[in-house]
This record gives structure tokens, C-alpha cells and sequence, in this order.
């Protein structure tokens, strides 16, 4: 593995772009390839039946949540320990419902696996995002989209014909609905958190902003290498089953932004006021961020690595992409 040293982080060592190895089955081989064949043609029915069809009827928020379920529990993914920041386990329901996202909230999750987009889905029903460290602004994309984004290659810019939106636009827009966003901006095995797209600093500054951190057990089932379509639905559907661990933070404000006055937005506000800013505040740094911007961005990354019983890292997209491109040379 000398040849990835590269892409360890310097002062961890944590390597966040390895996939992580499956445990050998053993005497178990047979149920394991039981499982495999019996899961596999029930899983990709129930994936066809929801994409194809049934997100497209009218069934309300409930059938589609039931039928996201569904997919979740063929695979065996029905252990879920759910914990959120300052709620007792058992409580949730009766007196903190504002711990948890809420329309025109926005959830800041880890990225590891195609599972991540499926979940939230099946609990929040978000408008989802794509975040690239090039620019502020976000993709909005579909759960298929999400989904497919968990195996694709990391991307510096966005495509050519991508529709950028900013979060306080798209907040305006669906004030009943969730917003999902990735500021990782690639998946990872769950080792490390990356360093975060600035997609985050254009959230209203009245929104909620809810770091998620998702694990896996076993953890591989996590997609840190691109196109692993078969080894994924091997480690899915031929173990017994799986658990995901989810761990909701305490919310956080977008400080940053300056609150909105007249009537006006808060991005005009801010345009306003962006010379007396810099100067209480220090001028930009070489990445385009400011003293106040980068509490946010830190604060988000730290409760994401608590979260996650995890460290930051001081690895990004640009590594990513420079991993995935030695990892392919080494495959052919």
C-alpha cells in the first residue's frame, strides 16, 4: 500500500479513499451465497419497481417512504440506532421534534455509500444537492441522481450543464421541503471527513443547519472507489444483516451571512456591507473564505468528525481524484 501513501493524511495517517475489506465468510460461504442469489433479484426488482414507477404516482410522502423501506429492509438493513445531541433515547417523539431537520432546514451529511441518500430519503424525503469545491452554488438532483453520485468519479466543477442554484434560493423555493447536502463532495470508507465545499456559506442565515453522520456495520458496504457496482451488491446482499449508525448534531446558524433588512435578501445585505466585513473580520484567505466563514465550514467539519468518531483530514477532491486515477492503473 506504499503506493497510496500519498494520499494518507499527513498528520492521522487516516487513508479516507481505501475500500475497506470484506471479511472472509469462512464456513459460511454457502448461507452467504444463499443470501446473494436470493436477495439480489429482489433488491434490483424493488430498486426498478420505485424508479421506474412508483416514484412517479401519486402515493403521497408515506407510499413513497414505505416503498424506499422496503428496498432498505431486502439487503437486511433494519438496525438503525438513531441518536441525536441532547435527546434521551426513547424521547425523540414526545417533546424534541425541533432537534431533528425540518422544512426549510438543511441537513449537512457525510458521504460513504449509495445507502446515505436512500436513508435520508426514506426519513426526511429531501430535495437533495450536489456540492463541488469549485463553486458556492449546488446541483439540485433527484434520489436516482444521489444515488449513482455514491459510484461515480469525484468532480473539481460541476458539468457544463448543470443547473447551479445557491441554498437560499432553493430554500425560497421549497419552503416545505428539506434540503440534502454532501460538502464532502465525494464518498469516503467513514475513516476521516475531508475538507468541506464552500456550498455551505450560502445557507439563509435563519435556516437550520444539521451536521448527519452515517456509519455502516459492516463497513463494507462504503464506496470510496468509483464503479464498485459488484462488490457493493455482493458485501449488501449476502451478509445477514446490516446496521446503520445515525448521529444527529445539535443545529447550527450560517453566522457568516448577515441577517436580511428591508425586505432585502441577505445575500443583497451582505454585498452591502462586504468592505466593513473584511475589515472586523480580516480579509479573504487564498481558498475565497473569511474569518467568519471559516467558524462555520469548521464548526459543520467538527461536529461531523465527533459525530463519526472520526479526525478531520487534510485531503480533499483534487486527492481523491489523483487516488482514483493511480487506483485505475493499478486495476488494468
Amino acid at each position: 500500500m506504499e503506493k497510496y501513501s500519498q494520499y494518507r493524511d499527513r498528520a492521522s495517517g487516516i487513508a479516507p479513499f481505501l475500500p475497506v475489506p470484506t471479511v472472509s465468510a469462512g464456513i459460511y460461504y454457502p448461507l452467504h451465497l444463499f443470501l446473494f442469489f436470493i436477495r439480489l433479484p429482489l433488491l434490483l426488482a424493488a430498486i426498478l419497481t420505485y424508479f421506474v414507477f412508483l416514484q412517479w404516482l401519486l402515493i403521497g410522502s408515506l407510499g413513497k417512504k414505505a416503498s424506499l423501506w422496503l428496498i432498505l429492509a431486502v439487503p437486511g438493513i433494519w438496525w438503525i440506532d438513531l441518536q441525536v445531541d441532547g435527546v434521551k433515547k426513547g424521547s425523540l417523539a414526545q417533546q424534541h421534534r425541533s432537534r431533528v431537520p425540518q422544512p426549510q432546514s438543511i441537513i449537512a451529511c457525510s458521504s460513504t455509500s449509495p445507502i446515505d441518500a436512500l436513508y435520508l430519503a426514506a426519513i426526511f424525503d429531501p430535495i437533495f444537492t450536489a456540492s463541488y469545491p469549485s463553486t458556492r452554488l449546488v446541483q439540485p438532483i433527484s434520489l436516482f441522481q444521489a444515488v449513482l453520485n455514491a459510484f461515480s468519479r469525484p468532480r473539481s466543477h460541476p458539468p457544463p450543464s448543470a443547473r447551479l442554484i445557491d441554498l437560499e434560493t432553493l430554500v425560497k423555493q421549497h419552503p416545505n421541503r428539506v434540503i440534502a447536502v454532501f460538502p464532502e463532495c465525494t464518498t469516503t470508507n467513514g475513516r476521516g471527513i475531508l475538507a468541506l465545499s464552500h456550498s455551505l456559506l450560502t445557507a439563509p442565515r435563519t435556516s437550520k443547519i444539521f451536521p448527519i453522520n452515517l456509519r455502516y456495520t459492516p463497513a463494507d458496504i462504503t464506496t470510496p472507489v468509483p464503479a464498485s457496482y459488484i462488490t457493493f451488491l455482493w458485501n449488501l446482499t449476502s451478509q445477514p444483516t446490516h446496521c446503520i449508525r445515525v448521529r444527529i448534531a445539535e443545529s447550527l446558524h450560517n453566522t457568516s451571512r448577515a441577517p436580511a433588512k428591508d425586505g432585502r435578501s441577505s445575500e443583497s445585505v451582505q454585498d452591502d456591507t462586504a468592505s466593513s466585513t473584511d475589515t472586523l473580520l480580516g480579509s479573504e484567505d487564498s481558498d475565497g473564505t473569511n474569518a467568519a466563514e471559516k467558524l462555520v465550514l469548521n464548526q459543520v467539519a467538527e461536529a461531523l468528525a465527533r459525530l463519526g468518531r472520526v479526525k478531520r483530514v487534510g485531503l480533499g477532491v483534487e486527492d481523491k481524484i489523483g487516488f482514483v486515477n493511480t487506483w485505475s492503473q493499478r486495476r488494468r
